[in-house]
């Protein structure tokens, strides 16, 4: 059996002064966090899903380099940012449409609706203090650290790659699973796979992902292909008149099939069947009919075990 409790979770150097907070399986709503050390401070990339969880890294974090001064999230999903309230006094940092929807839609838990046995604790909303549009450059002490928007929406409307040139060290954010099937439906489909683009160019010689274990470009490949073969299911769909429930229980996962969260497919399909129908990338769409199909994918709620 998988220990998926924040005690399995583990601190991976990735180069001179600069970590990963890697948690096992990295299924729903157990994420990966980064820190680099400031001189005897930190600069924190995103936090967690629950109290617990959070708490746990912050002492791992305080451990092995210090307190955390600076907070990075990478976009708004509560597993990235429902945790930001517990790191003090820093400056959360983040991009601007971060900061709007985190204040529009709160503190999204789907529990009882969308996914049960999850153990949040207690949550307060906090969301990031400086915002930026495209670009920015903050230090943790000498270690320079580039905020990257990729100017589109991918995986969300607002995700941030955090990039350390010098170490050619990316903390990529949900821009790159590993080992999880890709979730597009708050973003965009083809966006997504354009934003891979951004990554390729820095040319990163190692990649710490949103969900999974740390890895390298051939993991943006990989990413790449799920999301053409998605392209590939909404256009054979939409030819052949099918919903995009239909269409995922008609689709054959192949190679895909060893990826975790598939039900994540019928979600996906309802984001490709709206840039086919020629919506815009990240244009706002009702969530609720695609949150059904991946219950009824599934065959109920969904067990997120945060």
């Amino acid at each position: 059996m998988i220990d998926r409790s924040p005690g399995a979770a583990s601190v991976k150097q990735l180069a001179d002064g600069a970590f990963g907070y890697v948690q096992p399986d990295g299924s729903w709503f157990i994420n990966n966090c980064g820190f680099v050390d400031a001189d005897g401070h930190a600069v924190l990339i995103d936090t967690c899903a629950t109290e617990r969880r959070t708490r746990a890294l912050l002492s791992a974090v305080g451990d092995t380099v210090g307190p955390v001064t600076t907070l990075v999230n990478t976009h708004h999903h509560g597993d990235h940012t429902n945790g930001n309230y517990l790191v003090g006094g820093a400056t959360v940092v983040g991009h601007r449409k971060t900061r709007e929807t985190l204040l529009a839609d709160g503190i999204q838990r789907y529990e009882g609706v969308f996914f049960t046995d999850s153990d949040w604790g207690n949550l307060e909303l906090r969301v990031p203090d400086l915002v930026f549009d495209d670009t920015v450059t903050l230090y943790a002490g000498q270690t320079r650290i580039d905020l990257i928007h990729p100017g589109h929406a991918a995986h969300t409307t607002n995700d941030v790659l955090v990039w350390l040139p010098e170490q050619r060290l990316l903390y990529a954010g949900d821009l790159v699973f590993n080992g999880g099937s890709p979730f597009a439906l708050m973003g965009s489909v083809a966006g997504w796979r354009a934003a891979l683009n951004v990554i390729r160019e820095l040319d990163p010689a190692v990649i710490l992902p949103g969900h999974g274990p740390v890895c390298g470009l051939e993991t943006v490949d990989a990413v790449d292909d799920y999301l053409e073969f998605v392209q590939r299911a909404a256009e054979t769909g939409k030819a052949a008149g099918r919903s995009p429930l239909e269409q995922a229980k008609a689709t054959d996962l192949g190679r895909f099939a060893e990826l975790t969260e598939q039900e994540r497919l019928a979600g996906n399909l309802h984001r490709a069947y709206a840039e086919l129908d020629g919506e815009g990338w990240g244009a706002p769409l009702d969530l609720v009919a695609p949150l059904k199909d991946m219950l009824a994918w599934n065959g109920g709620p969904i067990r997120c075990f945060s």
